[in-house]
Formats: structure tokens, sequence, C-alpha cells
């Protein structure tokens, strides 16, 4: 495991996927096709728990300038900005399966902190990160 600095809060847009966790590939393929150059841009999966426990999934993109949520119709998420702990994955359209077994990984670290999100940046098509926000020491 790594540490990833965010210099800043992230603005991204998207959509919720109300089927967690079937729907993501779908969801993620309607944005990508929604946004035009939809191929050329970094992608985020964010996954928070709601008050009664089910875990609430958003398929989410940059915003690239303001107001192009609205553009597209889609919700506003802010990725809080902060020390993150990441883990790597390198292929990680073949091993979709197993990102839940990372998360539940870095879970365990006693160094993060449960009340932000999971992140998953998905920089381009092979390379993925998974994110866990760090508490403030």
């Amino acid at each position: 495991m790594e540490k990833v600095t965010l210099p800043h809060d992230l603005k991204v847009f998207g959509v919720h996927v109300n089927t967690f966790p079937n729907g993501i590939g779908d969801a993620f393929d309607a944005l990508i096709k929604r946004i035009p150059d939809g191929e050329r841009r970094s992608y985020y999966g964010i996954s928070d728990m709601s008050d009664d426990g089910r875990i609430l999934y958003y398929a989410a993109a940059e915003e690239k300038f303001e107001g192009e949520a609205k553009t597209y119709n889609c919700d506003i998420y802010i990725v809080k900005k902060g020390e993150y702990l990441t883990v790597t994955v390198n292929n990680w359209r073949k091993k979709t399966d197993s990102i839940k077994d990372v998360f539940e990984a870095m879970m365990s670290d006693e160094r993060i902190d449960k009340t932000n999100p999971c992140i998953e940046w998905y920089k381009n098509n092979d390379e993925m990160l998974c994110m866990v926000k760090l508490n403030k020491r």
C-alpha cells in the first residue's frame, strides 16, 4: 500500500447505481457514452454506506468545467482533498470480482477514516487505484 495526496477537493459527476453490485458496468458505459470524448478522461467509483447499512455506489467522472454535471443531467459528488492509502490494481478489467477484497483488506488498517467513502480511480483501461482516506493526524 502506498499513500497519495489529493491537494484539492475533486468535483465529480455521475449516476447512482441502484442495483449495486449489479449494474456498475452498465452505469459506467452509459456515462462514457453521454460525455463527448468520454473515453479520454479518468472515472471514479464511489462507495459509501447509507444510514441503514446498504452500500451506495456512484459511477462518476471528473468535472472538466463548471456546470458540466448539469449539462449531462448528473449528480455532483466531492472527493475530499487529503491523504489516501492506495493499492494499484493493474489489468483491472479482469479482476473486478476481487476489488471488494482489496477494499476489505484496506479497511482493516487502523489509520483509515471509516467515515469517508471508498474510491476507485479508473486512471485508464488498465490501471485503477483503490483509495481510502487516512485519518488526520
